[in-house]
């Protein structure tokens, strides 16, 4: 199936030209389901482990796809620039709630309708991105999960710390299309001067930039890397695993799935865990509940999680004060 093809338009096709539109056989259905539509930031392939989170929360408050319900997707590729027309794609079918990404995405739906509901799976600042007046009531059309706590940035580079001691230069790989990044660095950055190290920012824009920005932290030297929470980061994590692998340099990471694709160590939140999550506020919204009304959430699960096979490659032997933290070994 084509990425820009979703589920509903695919069955269209499967059943001819009886059932000529998802939208004309829903009109002439009395008993309508409702309609999501999702807005992922990765591809079909990197996402879907990560997105079918939400189908099995849906289920689980009893909303099944095709029977209690219908979904319609949309997938960026990580390509953050796609974001506006596929917001665009996913209002003209006139969903009952839109869930989206990350805060880029969730712009971006914002910025295509003023009027559906949308829940964010991850969020960073909401309230300084314009996207929510509090986290206890966001008052408008977005409510959802928070991405990180207070300090996360700083965390990762204190656990870097205790897997590299001797880091002094640590490249920072931003990217500067999504909001959250340059959130995420400024907490970083506010970091740096109490751990005594020196950031090296390398800014990206596209997947293209990243062989170039690799090559940079080799230039200049750096003891180690973090890479910041990011979506296209998420759907490049093999790539980068492999770009830091190649560079020698140790990496951690906000999301485990870097780690399952090679990386070294990851400590963040557990993103399917998010998308679960997601299908609670999108029950309450066809319920009658106003995402203006819903608190915005902390993320629900935390975890550490560490490659050994990596590692010893890098010859690196974790302490044991982080690998009896670790919530997850891979050997």
């Amino acid at each position: 199936m084509a990425i820009g093809i979703g589920r509903r338009q695919f069955i269209t096709l499967l059943c001819g030209v009886s059932l000529a539109s998802p939208r004309v056989a829903l009109a002439q259905n009395p008993a309508k389901r409702p309609l999501v539509g999702l807005l992922a930031t990765g591809s079909l392939a990197s996402a879907s482990r990560l997105v079918s989170g939400f189908p099995e929360g849906m289920r689980e408050l009893g909303y099944v796809e095709g029977i209690d319900i219908d979904f319609e997707y949309r997938y960026a590729d990580g390509d953050y620039a796609r974001f506006p027309a596929l917001a665009e794609e996913l209002v003209r079918f006139k969903p009952d709630v839109i869930v989206a990404s990350n805060p880029a995405s969730t712009l971006a739906v914002k910025h295509a309708t003023t009027t559906i509901p949308i829940v964010a799976v991850t969020l960073t600042d909401p309230v300084g991105l314009g996207l929510a007046a509090s986290h206890a009531r966001p008052g408008g059309q977005v409510t959802g999960i928070l991405s990180n706590l207070d300090g996360l940035p700083g965390k990762l580079l204190e656990i870097l710390r205790e897997v590299v001691p001797g880091a002094v230069r640590i490249g920072v790989l931003i990217n500067v299309g999504d909001p959250s990044d340059n959130i995420q660095w400024q907490d970083a950055e506010a970091a740096a001067t109490a751990l005594r190290v020196k950031l090296v920012p390398v800014e990206v824009r596209a997947p293209a930039d990243l062989d170039a920005a690799f090559q940079l932290l080799r230039r200049e030297h750096v003891d180690a890397i973090s890479v910041l929470r990011d979506g296209m980061f998420l759907n490049e994590r093999q790539r980068i695993a492999a770009l830091a692998a190649a560079a020698r340099l140790p990496a951690i990471y906000s999301l485990r799935e870097h780690v399952e694709a090679g990386g070294l160590i990851s400590y963040g939140v557990n993103l399917r865990e998010s998308w679960r999550r997601a299908a609670y506020y999108v029950v309450k919204i066809l319920k009658g509940a106003k995402p203006g009304d819903l608190p915005i959430e902390l993320p629900t699960k935390m975890e550490l999680v560490i490659n050994l096979k990596t590692a010893k490659a890098l010859g690196i032997n974790f302490p044991q004060t982080v690998t009896t933290r670790a919530d997850e070994v891979i050997e």
